[in-house]
């Protein structure tokens, strides 16, 4: 069964130490070098407009990754994955009727051409949770050999259809209410993508510490805004643009070193 986060090497931790303690003589002003990408350099390294990141680059880690839905159109699975890519995390279904007219193509592709992939829900805060759950598990095969499935929650303060106010308490049980559901129709402890607003106002630190959390940040490094929160993927990039793929497309790095990535995938982290 998969932890919260995926133990860093002796390596790693000692660049964070190093990192954060740079930071502190610089005032947050300065930062340190970045650093060459962990290993032999297969992953997909990030691309150019990424210089903001001066305490945690996101080419310190070894592994990296792609989400995709409807908007990136029809997708060269074999050259994303000759590109670099080692992961996509796709999206499946939103609420409780609505099913990404991309899904299967992409699913299906990516497993195809090698590329570990997992399927992704987009909370609707108006619909009830079981309801949005039974969705997603309507339209997402249970397939042992896929990523974990992942509980996007966002808020949505520009919603035209949904207009409800979000109240800590009554989301959080939700959540809580979808993600036993996930875990026990997949057997698999599900991931919780969280934006910066949501977890500033709905998640603290300490809740859902036994769920993998990912985490998105494009201009800094995950402790700014995330404090004090363990996470597993980080989404550190919104336009990038890589072979295989038409127009702009997120990235994400993995917290660990590639043998760690093998052990999660394996789920023996």
């Amino acid at each position: 069964m998969f932890k919260v986060c995926v133990t860093p090497s002796a390596a790693l931790r000692r660049f964070v130490c190093i990192a954060s303690f740079a930071l502190l003589l610089s005032g947050c002003s300065g930062g340190i070098p970045f650093l060459p990408e962990d290993g032999s350099g297969e992953g997909a390294r990030p691309g150019a407009g990424n210089e903001h990141f001066t305490d945690l680059h996101p080419s310190a880690f070894a592994i990296h990754g792609i989400d995709v839905s409807r908007y990136q159109g029809d997708i060269d699975w074999q050259t994303v994955k000759a590109s670099g890519v080692k992961f996509a995390w796709i999206k499946a279904t939103e609420g409780g009727d609505h099913l990404d007219p991309k899904f299967v193509e992409n699913w299906n592709g990516a497993k195809a051409a090698g590329v570990p992939r997992g399927a992704y829900h987009f909370v609707h805060w108006c619909r009830p949770p079981h309801e949005e759950i039974d969705w997603f598990k309507r339209n997402v095969p249970v397939d042992p050999g896929a990523l974990p499935p992942v509980l996007d929650v966002e808020a949505t303060p520009t919603s035209k259809t949904c207009k409800r106010v979000l109240h800590r308490p009554e989301v959080l049980a939700e959540m809580r209410e979808m993600l036993i559901d996930m875990e026990r129709h997949y057997g698999k402890k599900p991931v919780i993508y969280v934006t910066v607003d949501f977890y500033a106002h709905i998640m603290h630190p300490n809740e859902f510490k036994d769920y993998p959390v990912w985490v998105r940040s494009t201009k800094y490094a995950p402790h700014v805004h995330y404090p004090g929160r363990r996470w597993t993927f980080w989404q550190y990039q919104s336009d990038a643009r890589l072979p295989g793929l038409r127009g702009k497309i997120d990235r994400n790095a993995f917290y660990g070193t590639r043998a760690q990535w093998d052990a999660w995938l394996a789920g023996k982290l």
